[in-house]
């Protein structure tokens, strides 16, 4: 009787969610370039935190395809894709409408993609080098370990804002 009791404790524990990260709501996530982090948010609580890799050329807004910017902004996790070229990827909406604008009026290409995502396949064992500087084209980066939190954690239609 006591191994029942406690292979059924075990087993409650493991499905269970326990007021951890599963238990909380994500309400948006916040991205904040110059200190290379982003945060899983639950209102004003960090529900989970992680060290991130940008675009090549991180300081500033994204402007223009190829210019390896990460965009800064409001915007919203819209889709995903779970057999991208890099371990998971979630896109992030930008262009809005005033990226758009603003690169018809320059006559540029915005660019598009941008997503959070894992390393690139089959190199997720390259990623205590590969997070230590900013290596995208302009996405977000995280190891592959943490890609998968982040899918499980954030649904489609969450608020992202992206802070210089």
């Amino acid at each position: 009787m006591r191994w029942s009791v406690r292979w059924l404790a075990l087993a409650l524990m493991l499905v269970w969610p326990a007021g951890g990260a599963a238990a909380q709501a994500v309400t948006h996530v916040l991205v904040m370039k110059s200190e290379r982090r982003m945060q899983i948010m639950n209102g004003d609580a960090v529900i989970k935190s992680y060290s991130i890799a940008l675009g090549g050329s991180p300081v500033g807004h994204k402007e223009t395809e190829g210019d390896e910017r990460t965009p800064e902004g409001r915007y919203v996790l819209d889709w995903r894709n779970g057999k991208s070229g890099y371990h998971r990827s979630i896109h992030v909406s930008y262009p809005n409408e005033a990226d758009t604008e603003r690169a018809r009026n320059a006559g540029e290409d915005p660019g598009g993609m941008i997503m959070i995502h894992g390393q690139r396949n089959h190199f997720g064992w390259f990623s205590p080098v590969t997070q230590r500087f900013d290596w995208t084209n302009g996405c977000i980066a995280v190891t592959n370990a943490e890609m998968d939190e982040i899918w499980a954690l954030v649904e489609n239609g969450t608020p992202i804002e992206i802070r210089p």
